[in-house]
Order: structure tokens, then C-alpha cells, then sequence
């Protein structure tokens, strides 16, 4: 095949992402897909950022959320209060694309320690706006490549809502966003049982088989039946993301593409 795990990834997340819809972004592979579908098939899509970019157009990935390529390129600019008293708890985000450290079969996010919190062995970079963002969004697609130490059976800390312990414990817990319909790994992509809200594998990537997306994953998971291969990429859409990621890479110094 002419392209990566990541490309196939990347690419299938940035499909999901509807034209004329206001997604609030987190950096990393979410900024690359999001950019991507910009970049594509969704040219009117209006990318929000934490820090107060609306209507981001990068010509590059950020570094940051304070990356100035961002305020740059914004049809405008406001407070980061305003973001999220306005925009978000205001119900004016139709999509939250985030990323993750981990993930259990609710689609929770963990992205603050691994281990015990008060001694944990790993301290991850934190919360961010990624809570409000899980909460607050009608919808949230999660991103991220899949491996046992990825997707776990149990959070050590549970950051970012997804369905809770499943069910209706969302909507019990007075959480107003509709949460995660779709998570997207390097394998393949889940999306919630509509009444346990488990995770389900509902598409395997291009020569990726059930068992390789069972044995990267750390609980029993559940597949459809009837489980799709996703569409490879098309010629545009690497051209589209290889030329992103170059001219990422030659901003930045680097030797190689950018992240995503």
C-alpha cells in the first residue's frame, strides 16, 4: 500500500469532519485531520482553538494552542473565557476533535498520570480544555494510535467524560454533549453501542484484521457485525496531507513530516 497507518488514520478522521460545522480543535493528529478536511472536502469548516482563534486556516500545524500561525490566520481572535463561556458552554461547537494518552471501552480519556496520582510512574501533560470539550460539544471524535497501553480495561484517572461506566451514566450525570461517536486509531475505527456505549469496532483499515485490532486492545472488544474496511485514501488526499506536513516540516526546522 502507497500509504502509512498514520496517513490511512488521519485521513479517515478528517472525512468525518462535515463541512460548515464549528469544530473546537486539540493539537497534535485532531489539528492535522482537521486541517486536512479544511484542506479537502470541507473548505468551510470553522476551526476554533483554546487559546481564541476562530476560523483558523494554518498554513502549517501548530506547535502550540499559542502558536501565533493560528491568531495569524483567524478570521478573529477572542479571550479564552469567551471561548468557553460563549462558544462552548453556549452550545455553539459542533464537533470537539480531541486526542488522548488513553482510553477505556467508554471512551474516558486519561491524559493526566499513569500509575497511583499522588506517586504516579508517568505525568502526563494534563487536562488543558479537553474536560469542557468532552462535555460541553455536541459531539467528539477522539484520535489517537491504538496499542494495549493506549486502550485499557481500567483508567488510572479518568480526565475527559466519555460514557462514564456506560449506559445512560452521561445523561445521569447531568452531561449535556451527546460524547464520543467515534474514536479513530491507526487500525481501525469504534463507535458506542447505542444502549451499553461500549466501544464497537466498526471498520478495520486496509490489510489490518480483527485479531491485530483485539490483541492491541486491553478488554474483550466487541466488533459489528457488520464490520467495513475503511476506503483507502484517495491520490488528493495524501497530496493534500504529505504537502501539509512538509511545509509543517520546513517551518519548523525538522527533517522529517510533522505529527499526524
Amino acid at each position: 500500500m502507497d500509504f502509512t497507518a498514520t496517513e490511512i488514520m488521519t485521513v479517515a478522521a478528517s472525512r468525518l469532519l462535515r463541512d460548515d460545522t464549528v469544530c473546537f480543535v486539540g493539537i497534535g493528529l485532531p489539528s492535522t485531520a482537521a486541517n486536512l478536511a479544511r484542506l479537502t472536502h470541507a473548505p468551510d469548516v470553522v476551526l476554533i482553538y483554546e487559546s481564541g482563534p476562530i476560523g483558523a486556516k494554518p498554513t502549517v500545524l501548530p506547535l502550540s494552542i499559542g502558536d501565533g500561525e493560528l491568531a495569524l490566520t483567524a478570521d478573529t481572535v477572542v479571550s479564552t473565557p469567551e471561548i468557553f463561556r460563549y462558544w462552548l458552554q453556549g452550545g455553539r461547537i459542533d464537533v470537539g476533535f480531541l486526542g488522548a494518552a488513553q482510553v477505556d471501552r467508554f471512551a474516558n480519556i486519561n491524559t493526566t498520570v499513569i500509575g497511583a496520582y499522588d506517586s504516579p510512574k508517568v505525568r502526563l501533560p494534563g487536562a488543558g480544555g479537553a474536560p469542557e470539550i468532552a462535555s460541553q460539544a455536541k459531539e467528539v471524535f477522539i484520535v489517537l494510535k491504538q496499542s494495549t497501553k493506549a486502550f485499557v480495561g481500567k483508567l488510572p484517572f479518568i480526565t475527559s467524560a466519555g460514557y462514564l461506566d456506560g449506559g445512560d451514566a452521561r445523561e445521569r450525570a447531568g452531561i449535556p454533549g451527546k460524547g464520543p461517536t467515534a474514536v479513530i486509531t491507526d487500525l481501525g475505527i469504534m463507535t458506542p453501542d447505542p444502549v451499553t456505549r461500549e466501544l464497537t469496532l466498526t471498520s478495520v483499515h486496509p490489510g489490518v484484521t480483527v485479531d491485530q485490532v483485539r490483541e492491541a486492545t486491553g478488554w474483550d472488544l466487541k466488533v459489528s457485525p457488520d464490520l467495513k474496511t475503511t476506503a483507502a485514501p484517495e491520490p488528493q488526499e495524501l497530496a493534500a496531507l504529505r504537502d501539509l506536513q512538509a511545509r509543517t516540516a520546513k517551518a519548523h526546522g525538522q527533517s522529517g513530516g510533522g505529527e499526524g
